[in-house]
């Protein structure tokens, strides 16, 4: 499989603005948050081998560190890794695509930051892959909000 075919047909979620802003809005897991960003890394959900695992189409930078598919929202590493893959000219795209004015001061936990970082990089790939941030999609189930916010939701991985 190329990556021209993967990209039009064979992700389960497209990358719109309404998901987008479910992802910063924490109304839906992190685990649906890495989900997207394995998909597009080219992670393959491989059930048998209790995971996602790197496929040939996996970019070096990705694969050489992390053959398993890291958990991006609540590993340090695995953020700051997505964080450097996003290329300087793409750093502001939260705020010059989505207009989002950032989180109170309140507001701001690791959890919360990194799936800004993972939204910030959907973006970027949608622009390098040349995909539209098309709004007439199918939304994921909402999760209900963790009386913790800072611990995420039902069944997501524990923060480190």
């Amino acid at each position: 499989m190329s990556k021209d075919n993967f990209q039009k047909n064979e992700f389960k979620w497209p990358i719109s603005r309404k998901i987008l802003f479910l992802i910063l809005e924490d109304k839906v897991s992190d685990i649906f948050v890495c989900e997207l960003v394995w998909e597009r890394l080219f992670y393959s959900n491989q059930p048998s081998m209790d995971g996602w695992i790197s496929s040939s189409l996996t970019p070096l930078y990705w694969s050489e560190k992390f053959i398993k598919a890291p958990q991006i929202i609540s590993e340090r590493s695995a953020s700051v890794h997505l964080t450097r893959s996003i290329p300087k000219d793409h750093k502001q795209n939260l705020k010059n695509i989505l207009n989002f004015k950032g989180y109170k001061i309140n507001e701001l936990y690791p959890r919360r930051t990194r799936r800004a970082t993972a939204v910030n990089w959907l973006i970027y790939w949608a622009i390098d892959s040349s995909s539209s941030l098309d709004d007439s999609c199918d939304l994921p189930k909402l999760s209900i909000s963790s009386p913790n916010p800072a611990k995420g939701h039902y069944g997501d991985p524990e923060i480190k």
